[in-house]
């Protein structure tokens, strides 16, 4: 008699993983990837290996349905990325089909979220005016235009017969989609995009039957979605995604949206519920969240639309960061699917960890940004704390290679770089030490995730630390490794992580016992009093300044640049936008052009960069936020420790930076010892 083996069975995210039936078409689960635009087409719009590639591991790693998002409806019209789909003719089918059928390939279903931007369609990439539904300046194309030092161009009404046009664009690129093997496809009616720029009060001016009322504002997107159905038939599953409330005060506001819900609702099977409009950061950061914002944070609008059309099936979108937090949202009845972006790139294989039972393997995304940024650029999308992210061809299946020989190699600094090295050395198969002259691991992601509104950068601390402490390699701690050490160990391999430094300025008083580095008042290592005077209006002056306003202290920025242009450079997107509105909703002062010029016991003295005139502020702390240094001379110091061409300098120590090149350049090192 056979002992038989005792199963695990099912995990514990039940509503996750259950099934949907729509229309004969099988989702796995309730898992979508929300549309990202890898930036990895052709010039020309088709679907590349490189694409397919990018996808791959998404596919694996266990969603239901991977969105690409913004195709577009025809590329010589409508185009406001630089490599973005083009579904505007046959020659589209067949590349695509190599898509569909890797994703079909791991029991996920291939969807694109077909798109005409309308207003946003750049001049610079079509050579003509943009279309929409009545005729005005963007503000994209003012800026575009001014940046260009050219004249700006007005939208173009759409007549009737060019609306027809379009509607048939819309369905043919949904046909071509089914014809390539699609069982799905996402119409794009939320953003500010074509669609909602007709239905939108915002945008819609005209006086004809696609103007006015909401039945007639809504008219466009029933034809859309009527035609669509008609082309495509009843086989194929339509998801449509809207914004609940565009935010702007004469935009489409949810009441609103629940009208045009009902319209449209027998027309769709889907609705995937954002919120916000492209092109403005204060609406952008609705669907584009910071690392500032709420988590969920549009969940209560997909709930809302759930009560009233308890049968319509709902997906939401919006900072859900995990398979925890999407198994929350579908038990209590919120949505019946959850999408997710950013997390999923950050972590292809989420879903797959989280059946597993390895949820502690999972790794978190920031909310950074710096996805979508690479997409401005313009450069292939990345990710700050995945750095498989849009190199696949390279490291397929997200794998680095086992290395030839096995040897002993030494990382210096247990900051982000020196743990991914670690990590990635480690996958590779070497004899991994580790040198942290500290009691902890870390490096500056501990002061920097210390603040109460930073919870996705303490997530990603308490990572890197599960897995620096899994990884088969040596940590030393409370060790600061010379080069006379690790030249006495004789290591086949170094890399250097040894970070970089708060720059402290060449002034009389600096040295004061009650001046302190910003992040070390954030985190607590240091006592400040009641009237504090921050040095510098980057992200970590500004961020500091928001948490001790919020405790209650007297808080002042002094600032060199007459503007708020270090904090948009460090902060980056959205994120910068949401300080700088947070600066002004806390009252905290700012004065810009103030050059720091002495610290006395009870106040600082500067000087205006204008008009060369003294002013003082009181203050019992001052706490600097000027940048940072290199740790460029200990760097040098350590590269004879080993033979000079295995001496890899990485992360602040090569160049300042952030969380993201940081990882991405212990990584490169890492992936070819």
């Amino acid at each position: 008699m056979c002992a038989m083996g005792m199963g695990h069975g099912g995990s514990r995210y039940r509503h996750v993983f259950e099934p949907l039936r729509i229309r004969g078409v099988v989702l796995k689960n309730r898992l979508e990837l929300a549309p990202p635009s890898p930036n990895l087409a052709s010039k020309d719009g088709k679907v590349t290996p490189e694409f397919v590639d990018f996808f791959r591991p998404i596919a694996q790693g266990g969603v239901a349905v991977l969105h690409v998002g913004n195709s577009v409806v025809d590329i010589k019209e409508a185009c406001d990325e630089e490599r973005q789909l083009d579904l505007g003719s046959d020659e589209c089918i067949l590349p695509l089909t190599r898509f569909v059928e890797m994703c079909h390939g791991y029991g996920a279903l291939a969807s694109l979220e077909i798109n005409h931007n309308g207003k946003d369609s750049q001049f610079e990439k079509t050579g003509r005016a943009a279309y929409s539904s009545s005729s005005f300046i963007p503000g994209g194309e003012l800026a575009r235009a001014r940046q260009a030092g050219r004249e700006p161009v007005p939208t173009i009404e759409m007549d009737r017969a060019k609306i027809g046009e379009t509607v048939e664009k819309f369905a043919a690129a949904a046909l071509r989609c089914k014809r390539a093997g699609f069982k799905m496809c996402m119409i794009h009616g939320g953003h500010g995009n074509l669609i909602p720029q007709f239905v939108s009060p915002l945008y819609n001016k005209r006086r004809d039957e696609y103007g006015g009322p909401l039945a007639n504002r809504a008219r466009f997107a029933v034809e859309v979605l009527t035609r669509v159905r008609e082309l495509c038939g009843e086989d194929f599953v339509i998801e449509y995604r809207i914004s609940a409330d565009e935010i702007h005060p004469i935009g489409m506001r949810f009441e609103e949206t629940l009208e045009f819900i009902g319209i449209i609702k027998d027309k769709i099977d889907i609705l995937h519920v954002s919120a916000g409009l492209h092109g403005d950061l204060q609406y952008m950061r609705n669907w584009w969240q910071n690392y500032l914002m709420a988590r969920m944070y549009n969940v209560h609008y997909a709930a809302d639309v759930k009560k009233a059309f308890p049968g319509l099936k709902v997906c939401t979108v919006g900072s859900i960061m995990n398979v925890a937090d999407a198994e929350g949202i579908l038990a209590e009845g919120k949505a019946d699917l959850v999408a997710m972006c950013r997390p999923i790139l950050a972590d292809p294989e989420m879903p797959r960890k989280y059946a597993l039972g390895r949820e502690d393997d999972h790794r978190p995304c920031l909310r950074c940004q710096y996805c979508g940024l690479r997409l401005i650029i313009p450069a292939v999308i990345n990710c700050a704390v995945n750095p498989f992210l849009g190199n696949e061809t390279e490291f397929p299946e997200a794998r680095v290679r086992k290395a030839e020989a096995r040897k002993r190699v030494a990382v210096v600094g247990g900051g982000p770089a020196g743990i991914q090295a670690l990590i990635t050395l480690c996958e590779r198969g070497h004899d991994v030490t580790l040198y942290e002259k500290t009691d902890q691991l870390g490096g500056h992601v501990v002061p920097a995730s210390a603040l109460p509104f930073k919870q996705d950068v303490l997530d990603y601390l308490r990572y890197l630390r599960r897995q620096a402490g899994k990884a088969p390699a040596r940590i030393l701690f409370n060790t600061e490794a010379t080069s006379e050490l690790l030249a006495a160990e004789g290591y086949d391999a170094l890399v250097v992580a040894v970070g970089s430094e708060p720059v402290v300025p060449d002034v009389p008083g600096i040295q004061k016992n009650h001046v302190h580095w910003a992040p070390e008042a954030d985190s607590g290592r240091v006592t400040v009093g009641d009237k504090i005077v921050i040095v510098g209006a980057g992200a970590v002056g500004v961020e500091s300044a928001i948490g001790l306003r919020r405790m209650g202290k007297d808080v002042r920025i002094v600032e060199m640049a007459r503007d708020l242009s270090n904090l948009s450079r460090s902060a980056g997107g959205a994120a910068a936008f949401e300080l700088t509105a947070l600066v002004e909703e806390l009252k905290i002062p700012v004065a810009h052009g103030c050059k720091l010029e002495e610290v006395a016991d009870d106040k600082v003295v500067c000087r205006d960069v204008d008009s060369g005139e003294k002013v003082e502020f009181p203050a019992d702390t001052v706490l600097l936020a000027v940048g940072m240094a290199s740790r460029a001379a200990l760097a040098d110091s350590l590269r004879h420790a080993a033979p000079e061409t295995e001496v890899f300098v990485v992360g602040d120590a090569a160049e300042v930076g952030t969380i993201a090149t940081a990882v991405r350049s212990a990584f490169r090192a890492a992936a070819y010892i």
